[in-house]
Formats: C-alpha cells, sequence, structure tokens
C-alpha cells in the first residue's frame, strides 16, 4: 500500500467517528459516560512507513462517548407538575448508594430511614452526599407552597428539597414510583405541587368493622399516592366502633381498642396523613340511642325515628358532647367532622306538626320566629365549637346547613359536599356564594355502596379519571371556576349500608383504580396525558395489582 491511500484510510476512520458520535442523540450534543459504563475504544493509526518530515499529520483520534437524549417525566401516579428534561443517565441505586440528610434537616430522619428502606440502601443520617445518594433537606425558605418539592437529579445523585416535611415525603414516593415504572429517575429537575391541601379516603368503619392492619395497609396505599386525609366514620345506627371510657356502653362488638387507633394515627402521622374522626349528630345516633332509648327523638305519635336523637332534652347534647371531647383528645389532627346530614326530623312535610317539642325548644332558646331548622342549626353551632375549644375545625354535611332562618351556620365549619338529593336541596354555588369553604365528596363520583343500594353502583375509576374535577361538586355539572380556592379539595368515600356484600379485601380490591384516579386529579385536575387504559397498566406496573 502507498503513502496516499494510507493517509486516505486514516481519515475516513477519524471522519466516521466523529460523525457516529454526533449522530447519537440526533443533535450532536455529547454527554459524558455514565459512571461505571465502559467507552468504545479508541481507532488505531496504521503507523506510518515514510519519514516524519514527510508523512500527513493525522488529525487526534476521538474517544466517543454515550450521547443521553433528553429526559422526560417519570411515570408516576399522581403524575408530576413540571418537569425540567436534561441529558443524562439518571439516578438508579448502586452498591454505595445511601440516604442522606443535609446538614441542620435532621427532622427528616424518618422520612429518609423509611426511603432507604424500601430502596435497600444504607443510611448515613446527617452527612455529606456523595455520588450515588439521595440526599433530603428542609428549606422553609423555599418556594412554592405546602406539600411542594423539588427532585434534581444531577451527577449521579438525587436531591428532594421542600418548603415542609410533607413536601419531601412526597417527593421520596416519586423516586419510588419513578423506579419502579422507568428504573431509573431520570435527569433534570422536578417541581411538583399538589392543586389541593386535602386528598383523601373516606370509611365507614361504623357500618362494617374493619381491622387495625386492614386500615394501615390503606394508610400505606394512601401515601405512595399523595393523599393526606383518612376520614373515620365510626359512629351510626348499626355500630359504635371505637372503645370508649367516658360512655364504654355505646360500643359494639367488634370495635377498634383505643390502643389500636394510637398505633393507626401513628403510622397515619409519619407518613404525612391526617386522620379525622366522625360522630354523626343529630341523626345518624342508632347505636348510641340503644343504649338510651329515653334520648330517641318520637313524632306527635309517640313513633320512634331511627337514629335520631331528641335536641330539645339538654342530656342529647350532653353525652354527644362527651364523646366529642374523648376522642378529640384520642385524634391529634386539626379536623373533627360532626355530620349534621339526614336527621329525620326535618325530612317531613311539617316538622314544627309532626315534633311540637322540637317547635317549643326552637321558640325558647332563639325567639317566636324560630323553626325545627332554627333548633338544629343551633345543635350544629353548639357542636361546632365543643370541638372548637379542642382545637379542632369542626366539618359537616351540606345537607345540615340551612339558609334564611333566625340562627345561621358559623361559618367557620367546613362544608362536605355530598348530595343535592334532600329536602329543599340547595345548589353547591349557594354555599360559595356565603363565602364558604366546601370539600368535595360528590356522590356521583365519589361513592363506594356497599350492595349498590338506591342506584349506586361500584365505581371503577374510569369516569372519575375523564370527567370529575373538584369543581364538579353535585352530579356532573361544575361550578364557575371563580370558586377555586373555596373548594379545598375531596375524599373518596366507601359507604357500608349493605355490610356484607363485599369482603375486606374485596373493597381494598374495588377501590383501588378509583382512588388512583381522585389522587391524580386532586393534584393536577387537567385533563390527564395518559388514556385510561395507559393509567391503568401504569398503576398495574406501580403497585404489582
Amino acid at each position: 500500500m502507498n503513502r496516499h491511500s494510507t493517509g486516505g484510510l486514516v481519515a475516513a476512520v477519524v471522519l466516521s467517528l466523529t460523525v457516529a458520535g454526533c449522530g447519537n442523540g440526533g443533535d450532536g450534543d455529547l454527554g459524558t459516560a455514565a459512571p461505571g459504563t465502559a467507552t468504545t475504544p479508541a481507532a488505531t493509526t496504521p503507523k506510518a512507513t515514510t519519514p516524519r518530515a514527510t508523512t500527513p499529520e493525522a488529525s487526534p483520534t476521538p474517544s466517543p462517548t454515550r450521547t443521553y437524549p433528553l429526559s422526560t417525566p417519570p411515570r408516576t401516579i399522581p403524575s408530576v407538575r413540571e418537569h425540567e428534561p436534561a441529558r443524562g443517565p439518571g439516578w438508579r441505586p448502586g452498591g454505595g448508594s445511601a440516604v442522606v440528610v443535609a446538614k441542620g434537616s435532621g427532622v427528616l430522619a424518618d422520612e429518609a430511614r423509611l426511603l432507604a428502606g424500601e430502596l435497600k440502601t444504607a443510611y448515613r443520617g446527617e452527612a455529606a452526599a456523595r455520588t450515588g445518594d439521595i440526599e433530603l433537606a428542609l428549606n422553609t425558605g423555599q418556594a412554592g407552597g405546602p406539600e411542594s418539592y423539588t427532585l434534581t437529579t444531577r451527577g449521579g445523585r438525587v436531591r428532594i428539597s421542600a418548603p415542609d416535611q410533607a413536601g419531601v415525603f412526597y417527593g421520596t414516593r416519586t423516586v419510588k414510583q419513578a423506579l419502579r415504572s422507568g428504573g431509573a429517575v431520570p435527569e433534570g429537575v422536578i417541581r411538583d405541587r399538589p392543586a389541593k391541601p386535602q386528598r383523601g379516603l373516606n370509611l365507614d368503619i361504623a357500618r362494617k368493622h374493619f381491622s387495625a392492619a386492614w386500615i394501615e395497609d390503606r394508610l400505606r396505599d394512601m401515601a405512595d399516592l399523595k393523599l393526606n386525609q383518612l376520614g373515620l366514620h365510626f359512629s351510626d345506627d348499626q355500630a359504635f366502633r371505637i372503645e370508649s371510657s367516658s360512655h364504654p356502653e355505646v360500643v359494639s362488638r367488634p370495635h377498634l381498642t383505643k390502643a389500636e387507633v394510637r398505633r393507626i394515627v401513628a403510622l397515619a402521622n409519619r407518613l404525612h396523613i391526617s386522620v379525622v374522626p366522625e360522630i354523626d349528630s343529630p341523626g345518624h345516633l342508632g347505636a348510641v340511642l340503644r343504649a338510651h332509648p329515653q334520648l330517641q327523638l318520637r313524632n306527635v305519635q309517640g313513633t320512634p325515628r331511627q337514629g335520631a336523637i331528641d335536641i330539645s332534652k339538654p342530656e342529647s347534647a350532653r353525652i354527644v358532647d362527651d364523646l366529642l371531647r374523648e376522642y378529640a383528645d384520642l385524634f391529634p389532627g386539626p379536623w373533627f367532622h360532626i355530620g349534621a346530614d339526614e336527621y329525620q326530623a326535618l325530612t317531613v312535610r311539617d316538622p314544627a306538626a309532626s315534633y311540637p317539642q322540637l317547635a317549643r325548644a326552637a321558640r325558647q332558646k332563639y325567639g317566636q320566629g324560630a323553626g325545627v331548622e332554627d333548633l338544629a342549626t343551633g345543635w350544629l353551632n353548639d357542636r361546632a365549637a365543643v370541638v372548637s375549644g379542642e382545637k379542632k375545625k369542626a366539618k359537616a354535611w351540606n345537607d345540615g346547613f340551612f339558609a334564611g332562618g333566625a340562627v345561621n351556620p358559623h361559618k367557620d365549619i367546613e362544608v362536605e359536599y355530598w348530595t343535592g338529593k334532600e329536602i329543599g336541596a340547595r345548589e353547591p354555588v349557594e354555599y360559595l356564594r356565603e363565602g364558604r369553604q366546601v370539600v368535595n365528596l360528590n356522590d356521583e363520583y365519589l361513592y363506594y355502596v356497599l350492595g349498590e343500594p338506591n342506584q349506586f353502583t361500584y365505581p371503577t375509576g374510569r369516569r372519575i379519571y375523564q370527567e370529575w374535577t373538584p369543581l364538579v361538586l353535585r352530579g356532573s355539572s361544575a361550578v364557575p371556576e371563580r370558586y377555586a380556592d373555596q373548594i379545598l379539595g375531596g375524599r373518596f368515600a366507601v359507604w357500608c349500608d349493605l355490610a356484607n356484600s363485599q369482603t375486606a379485601d374485596q373493597v381494598a380490591n374495588g377501590i383501588r383504580m378509583p382512588l388512583r384516579a381522585v389522587a391524580q386529579k386532586l393534584w393536577d385536575p387537567a385533563r390527564p396525558q395518559l388514556t385510561w387504559e395507559d393509567f391503568r397498566a401504569l398503576a398495574d406496573r406501580l403497585t404489582g395489582g
């Protein structure tokens, strides 16, 4: 081979390698090799056979490196709100990986230990992050609002920072899901935050007993979905399901012991979930009234009304208030649900004629123009005052709020909107016009009623995912967008009307996809990018369900 043909071969080899390197990724922006990833061996230049002075200088031979395409958002439920892509290998745990807490962020030790256990990596405590590590940092001045977080994947490590502990925790849930769905946390920056501050599940544990272990499993599932509120409806006509020291005579079997409840609450606190107790009154008190039949509401003919307590009797208030105060101490969260729905005295054509004792009590307390609705409203306000005295914010069902009477419901009671089927039903916008804060439990979409009575059907989650938003408070119509800030969020509700229709395991399986759809729409109410079918497939991948 002569001198000229040898030079041509070298140039061809160099050109070939250069083009190959620039073409990977489509735009010629070369990345760096992932740690521990071998690069392609460099081409070898044939040895020259002529003196150096007469041989053309060959260009340096490049060492090709791996090129990464721009990253894409991780596949999670709920989906992340914002992802800034970058080029790089992303992050996955390796042999030397650990979870660490940034200096001054020692309060995040529980979140760090939990994540380390889930990822099967070491936990090094408050220490400097190394390549391969995940670092958790609390930054109270960080923008984004409560429960928001920033997750940065760069240089072979992940950093999660947030203005509060809940935000950091939700960042760890994103890491966990990203690894399961895609095998790695993608390179780049995630900035994520919830659309609504209240996101959760409501459980009727009065009509059907659920074990503490079953409830704890629901909490763990909720936490991975970034849900933060569990409502426990534990008193109703059928049973009263939590141990009581003030009134042990009202407690049913089986029930949760206080020790079990403390265990549930402790787990919920670690998972950044508030447990909201509910003692519904003045209706739905059948279990209490079986032990105190003298307090049951009776009409003018002496006929008792199911579950309704006689609110004209002072002893009725005393027993309910005893229970409210007792359980306010057991549940340390910020809310207490006081019910107020479906009071049977207000479901008849003429409450004053049917229940003259209630009408007399209303006039004595609130004046000659007052009626039975006013007495019920006063009852609502008085129970709200009791829980307020225990440093709790009261919640109540929408059909316990009446307008235009001598007494008005206190403005600081949160309206839990569930139905528009009651007598004299008020449109959701009426509550909003009054300036009230509302939580969405729309029975058209968010009710899972055991046995499917009264034309309820078990929701699959599809309609929630495709149609519902927090603005859809009643039926399928949305209230105007201008009220969005007054709608604090929502909960998916399990009601056990026909308790034996499903086992606890069947309930857990039945609510799995609806709960995921609710989590998505409360975190981001916009139209989801995934189809329902792809969303279900992702849920299966994330949970193995």
